[in-house]
């Protein structure tokens, strides 16, 4: 039995869910909700994050079937994540797809060139907003205080996450901090298992299910160092292995893959534990940063101001020796 259609009066009349909080999406929501729950309620909430628009369309019974569980397992599982039932859950999602598609990835084929520039801002704009809205900031904390105490960071990640993990080295190692991040798989794969218990492996990956990244990871952890993973779905494969897991993503309504707010959220994550690091070790920070200047500052074409800068910080270490 097909679930009853719903038709755009009853999403703009539905009320919000009680454990919604305002300015957060239905979708990251649940996927903050589900570390939380029970194993049957954990396979209902990640078919829901998994596939929004095709759950609209599902009864009660069929959610159930594909999750292996129960009808009133299902609208439990809805309850305890703040909804009244799977009826709010889809009235809830109807809206959240509609307006996604007016205001976000909703690129028409007529649209003009800065129509088309508005609406992609928009959705980076979301996807930042409500991408720190699911991440767990005891998780947050102790990814900081990992790295800070760590002798050695090595960051990981393929595909799309590749760039991100050596952009994350480079910018940790600007402040002092031992880090790297190896571009083949093979050597990230051997590097990780070479890591001892005073180390720190950081894994980026989208879906959380990539078999190197995966791998990697493992590797780490057998070898004892503290592992951390940047994902945009808590239930995944690497999830099961970090030690702490950061959750953040992008509002991925539309399914593009591999989506670019993802990938702007986890930027923005390894950003805020940068900064965060940083002023728990300021002198060393500012040190490293000083000297990251000057060596950068010899590949450019320097102004007298800027000269005038890095004279005086060169003179500013000399005095603090």
């Amino acid at each position: 039995m097909r679930s009853v259609p719903l038709t755009m009066s009853q999403a703009d009349v539905i009320k919000p869910p009680v454990g919604l909080p305002v300015g957060r999406g239905a979708i990251p929501h649940i996927r903050s909700q589900i570390p939380s729950l029970t194993p049957s309620d954990a396979r209902v909430a990640q078919l829901i994050v998994a596939d929004p628009l095709g759950v609209i369309e599902l009864s009660t019974s069929e959610l159930a079937r594909l999750a292996r569980t129960s009808p009133s397992t299902v609208v439990r599982c809805c309850q305890r994540m703040g909804f009244e039932g799977f009826r709010q859950l889809r009235l809830v999602l109807a809206r959240e797809v509609r307006e996604d598609e007016l205001h976000h990835d909703g690129i028409a084929d007529g649209d003009s060139e800065p129509d088309i520039l508005a609406k992609v801002f928009a959705s980076a704009a979301r996807a930042l907003a409500e991408g720190s809205a699911t991440i767990d900031p005891i998780a947050f904390k102790r990814a900081v205080a990992a790295i800070h105490a760590a002798r050695r960071v090595l960051f990981v990640g393929v595909g799309t996450s590749a760039p991100v993990a050596q952009d994350a080295a480079y910018r940790f190692a600007t402040i002092g901090i031992v880090s790297d991040a190896p571009p083949d798989v093979h050597v990230q794969h051997v590097v990780a298992r070479l890591l001892d218990e005073g180390d720190v492996c950081i894994a980026i990956s989208h879906t959380g299910a990539t078999r190197e990244t995966v791998a990697t990871v493992r590797a780490a952890r057998d070898a004892g160092a503290t592992t951390i993973v940047v994902t945009s779905f808590a239930p995944s494969p690497i999830s099961r292995l970090a030690g702490v897991v950061l959750v953040t993503g992008g509002p991925e309504l539309s399914f593009r893959h591999e989506a670019m707010t993802s990938r702007l959220a986890h930027l923005s994550l390894l950003d805020a534990l940068y900064v965060a690091v940083a002023i728990r070790s300021q002198a060393a920070a500012r040190n490293a940063l000083d000297t990251t200047t000057e060596v950068i500052a010899a590949h450019r074409f320097a102004s007298a101001r800027i000269r005038r800068v890095l004279g005086s910080a060169r003179e500013g270490r000399r005095a603090a020796r």
